[in-house]
């Protein structure tokens, strides 16, 4: 997908304001790199690979207050990216996966903000502090990393909210709890989970 510069324009108040609400609840964003062509720009030159932060002193930048993060997105229709490790990590899954689990959390009541991007990842929001066991279809993203939240754009589209954290008034469950509707979603008949998806 190509981001021409007039609409790259347009979008950059919807990135800002997204920032500065994540901001004011108390999640640490971040500025990264946006598509340009093939490549990455917003830092020092093209990037090859991306969205990474902007700065490169972004561990110093993590908890910034939200009129200072509404400064950084005045310019450039930058990514959104959240600091994992303070106060939100995020657990990694594929689609398929990550629906499954979905399914489950809503099933027994326990919705969580599920962000998903254009490659067929799914990452759920969680409370830092806890452990999940990884595996070659889940990756757990804790302190001195990050991952991009909505609506960051990326080549081929945008990342996209599957349930947004309004729905569980921002209030983020322990890891544990997703790691149980990982487990539940792996060894639960399909049958079952259609009927909980149309309850």
């Amino acid at each position: 997908m190509e981001w021409s510069d007039s609409w790259r324009g347009a979008f950059r108040i919807e990135l800002r304001a997204e920032a500065v609400t994540l901001a004011w609840h108390g999640w640490s964003v971040l500025p990264g790199t946006y598509p340009a062509g093939d490549q990455w720009a917003g830092r020092d030159g093209l990037e090859h690979h991306g969205p990474v932060p902007v700065h490169h002193d972004w561990e110093a930048r993590v908890g910034t207050d939200a009129d200072e993060v509404a400064t950084w997105w005045a310019g450039q229709s930058y990514s959104v990216l959240l600091a994992t490790g303070h106060g939100v990590d995020a657990v990694e899954v594929n689609a398929e996966l990550g629906h499954r689990a979905a399914v489950a959390l809503r099933a027994t009541g326990n919705p969580v903000p599920i962000v998903a991007t254009p490659a067929g990842r799914w990452m759920f929001l969680v409370a830092s502090g806890g452990s999940v066991r990884v595996n070659d279809d889940v990756r757990h993203y804790a302190a001195g990393e990050y991952v991009p939240l909505p609506p960051t754009p990326a080549h081929h589209g945008v990342v996209h909210w599957r349930v947004k954290p309004q729905v569980c008034g921002w209030v983020l469950p322990p890891a544990s709890l997703v790691q149980d509707a990982l487990l539940q979603a792996r060894t639960t008949p399909d049958y079952d989970l259609v009927t909980a998806d149309r309850s």
